[in-house]
């Protein structure tokens, strides 16, 4: 049986979809995407209004309003995770070796 015009080509994920479609600063935007997917949980468990989380968070509300669209670019990395303290929540980094399976260390975000 032969290909057809039509047949799509399926490719693996690496896990990091920035990656995948060769974005720069990859990892660093899957961090972020990572990060402000935990601040809009907390926010949405704890039911804060765009306003009330703005004053929680020291930031205005159309900050709040691009955090919640996940539109990160005058997001820091460090400055979401100081959005998560003020939230209420530990955030723990911790280093280790790589992997053998992968050609650089990594940044992982994880929930918990």
């Amino acid at each position: 049986m032969g290909k057809s015009k039509n047949e799509i080509k399926v490719v693996r994920s690496s896990g990091n979809v920035f990656g995948d479609l060769g974005l720069p600063k990859a990892e660093e935007k899957q961090t972020k995407v990572r990060l402000a997917f935990a601040i809009n949980e907390i926010m949405r468990s704890q039911q804060l209004s765009q306003a009330a989380a703005a004053r929680r968070l020291n930031i205005n509300q159309p900050k709040i309003s691009a955090l919640r669209n996940y539109q990160l670019q005058g997001f820091s990395v460090e400055r979401l995770m100081n959005f998560l303290t003020a939230l209420g929540r530990d955030v723990e980094i911790v280093i280790r070796h790589r992997s053998r399976r992968s050609k650089g260390g990594q940044i992982l975000v994880t929930a918990a």
